[in-house]
């Protein structure tokens, strides 16, 4: 069975993988297995010149696997980017929650963080109504049709977590 997923959405420079490296560290104190997917609009490399993955690659290979006792790092080229459920169904098989940071697009449930001095108006509540927001993290009292957190308290998000998407 795929675990729950839930993104965590905002402008950037609000604090989105901040937020994230705590309500991990939460979750995990917790002893729930964690997946979780970056989206990133630019484009990344974590291999690097000199390197035999790099150089296997910059040979042609398609699909790279690297693989240690420890982890593995999959590198897979492809001609535009894979829909993230297409990614949770390939790669999240052994973990209790998904965090996906981004995909404000996607059709997944959604934490929004909001911080007065980045933006005075909400992605999902502004112009936009999404459907699929469940809650918002913000550092501002707000009056919402879903629950507010404090975006400084990463145990309440974490809680809230849990109780919405694992148990």
């Amino acid at each position: 069975m795929t675990a729950q997923t839930v993104s965590f959405v905002a402008k950037s420079g609000t604090g989105k993988t901040t937020l994230l490296e705590k309500v991990i560290a939460c979750l995990k104190e917790q002893g729930y297995k964690v997946g979780v997917i970056k989206h990133d609009a630019h484009r990344f490399e974590i291999d690097h010149p000199g390197k035999d993955s790099y150089r296997l690659a910059a040979a042609g290979a398609d699909t790279m696997l690297i693989a240690s006792p420890e982890k593995l790092a999959l590198i897979k080229r492809h001609e535009e980017a894979p829909p993230v459920e297409e990614l949770i169904a390939s790669y999240f098989d052994d973990v209790d929650i998904i965090l996906t940071e981004g995909f404000k697009k996607s059709s997944m449930p959604k934490i929004e963080l909001h911080r007065r001095e980045r933006s005075p108006t909400l992605l999902c509540r502004g112009e936009q109504h999404d459907p699929t927001l469940v809650a918002v993290a913000s550092d501002e009292p707000l009056t919402l049709d879903v629950p507010v957190m404090d975006l400084n308290n990463p145990r309440q998000v974490a809680d809230f977590i849990v109780e919405r998407f694992i148990r």
